[in-house]
């Protein structure tokens, strides 16, 4: 059967999707409500389920008072029984499968329970709705007569007590459907490789033989990937290698301090991004228009949804509401309960809406990632559009950074400390770290008053990376790997302290 048929198919079967999309953009607070009665339905003869009596709960007030918010760290004696092969713990249904995590900034690894129903009705139904959202779009999309170029996390899949657990991207990878393997390079073997040195030139050398149309990859990661492609080609961009290329979906780092080099990288204005929100604990939000930086909540995937606002987060006036209460542009820290048991779960994210009808978000950062030993609320988002103006500016490209406080001491005031890595360095470091200031004041309010007149805070340090420091600590520390980050903003100089180290030992 000819491609062009192939892919008229496929774009027609995707795009099906789209009425039931529409329902809960007509109806989106109906289908939430529905949805937590079904959950609740599910786990009520769970051992969860009959310690807070959930066949009793008839509506969201009852759940938000009776069911507590809880951490990984809460749930882990739970978890822990599951992957030693108790089941109906949390969830009514064999859990069998556990993705790891270490997240950025625990050395501890987590275990997320991930249910049939979450492979099934959220994850891999998100997959296919990323496609639906992207074609429904762009109607000469010819994204079916090649491959989409796919780039997971770098662990293998182990077994124990009968349960397996692994890097979520290799759990899915490992349960696709055979159709989905014929669409996606490299194979699987590659894919699930373990060590991410050796897996990296065994996927330049199955990609580059493909016709590759789409990419997906975590873009810090797919950077690195990339330019090995390009060296390892000795070509000029990729479209010299991949022709037909038309798409990158990306998710679980900010683009904003990688758009321009990739702009480079895929030299063709007509070339699309999109951006997805996912973790191991579900899939959220997906760009559905072309040219935005704003994500779609999915309301149908088996999640329900409650936000704290972050001005009360961690405080005894923490308030959590439901999405019919939220407002524009606050931030939030997320809370859910899922098809997989994880009941009022903090997953440690912070979004933004900015809009209510429909319900769209920006990610903006962490609860554990942002500065606020000053008073001045720095989050992610804010460091990130700050950089990405700055090097636009002065016409220099980054790799990757970190931020930490430095605190007051004696008579000396505050200020940040920033490490950065840049791929094409500015011309005055001292010029960049001016102009740097000056962005994340312009974009975040607090920091400015706390900067105003040196009051509380001196002007933030740069650090100059040498080569490769981030890809060495990421090693030393075993996160090598598509799946693993480096933490943006710290409120402790940990991980600062380690890289400054490692800068010295090795500059």
């Amino acid at each position: 059967m000819p491609l062009t048929i192939i892919n008229s198919i496929a774009s027609w079967f995707l795009k099906k999707r789209i009425h039931q999309i529409e329902l809960f953009l007509k109806y989106p607070n109906e289908v939430q409500q529905e949805l937590l009665f079904s959950l609740l339905k599910s786990g009520e003869n769970t051992v969860l389920g009959k310690k807070y009596d959930f066949s009793s709960i008839k509506n969201y007030k009852t759940f938000s008072e009776r069911v507590p918010v809880s951490t990984y760290e809460e749930l882990e004696p739970l978890i822990e029984q599951t992957r030693k092969g108790a089941q109906n713990v949390f969830w009514n249904t064999p859990i069998k499968w556990f993705a790891k995590s270490s997240g950025t900034t625990n050395a501890k690894s987590k275990f997320i329970p991930v249910s049939p129903e979450a492979l099934e009705n959220c994850h891999y139904k998100a997959s296919k709705d990323l496609l639906c959202l992207y074609l429904n779009n762009n109607e000469d999309s010819q994204l079916f007569t090649g491959k989409s170029l796919r780039l997971g996390g770098s662990k293998q899949l182990y077994e124990d007590n009968n349960t397996f657990f692994g890097d979520l991207s290799a759990i899915l990878i490992d349960n696709m459907p055979i159709w989905a393997e014929f669409s996606s390079t490299p194979s699987n073997k590659v894919s699930l490789m373990g060590d991410w040195e050796t897996k990296l030139p065994a996927i330049i050398n199955e990609t580059i033989q493909e016709n590759v149309t789409s990419l997906a990859g975590v873009p810090s990661w797919m950077m690195v990937l990339l330019n090995k492609t390009l060296e390892a080609t000795n070509k000029q961009n990729l479209l010299e290698i991949w022709p037909n290329a038309e798409v990158y979906f990306h998710g679980g780092v900010s683009f904003e301090p990688y758009r321009e080099q990739y702009q480079k990288l895929f030299p063709k204005d007509n070339f699309r991004y999109y951006e997805i929100y996912n973790a191991s604990e579900g899939f959220f939000a997906i760009q559905d228009l072309n040219n935005s930086n704003e994500l779609l909540l999915m309301l149908d995937y088996g999640i329900f949804y409650e936000f704290i606002p972050m001005d009360t987060f961690g405080t005894e006036n923490q308030k959590v509401i439901p999405l019919s209460e939220v407002e524009l542009n606050k931030n939030y820290a997320i809370v859910i309960s899922t098809n997989s048991g994880l009941w009022r779960y903090l997953i440690g994210d912070t979004v933004r809406f900015t809009s209510i009808n429909p319900y769209r978000i920006v990610v903006s950062g962490r609860t554990k990632h942002h500065i606020n030993v000053f008073g001045e609320e720095l989050m992610v988002e804010n460091t990130d559009k700050a950089l990405a103006k700055t090097c636009k500016e002065l016409a220099c490209e980054v790799i990757d950074y970190t931020v930490a406080p430095i605190f007051m001491k004696d008579k000396d005031k505050g200020a940040h400390e920033w490490i950065i890595e840049f791929k094409t360095l500015p011309t005055n470091i001292e010029g960049f770290a001016a102009l740097l200031d000056k962005n994340v004041q312009q974009l975040n309010s607090d920091y400015e008053a706390k900067r105003h007149n040196n009051m509380t805070l001196n002007p933030l340090k740069v650090n100059v990376a040498r080569t490769n420091l981030f890809y060495d600590w990421l090693k030393e520390n075993d996160k090598l790997g598509g799946q693993h980050k480096i933490p943006r903003l710290s409120n402790d100089r940990k991980h600062v302290e380690e890289l400054l180290k490692m800068q010295l030992l090795r500059i």
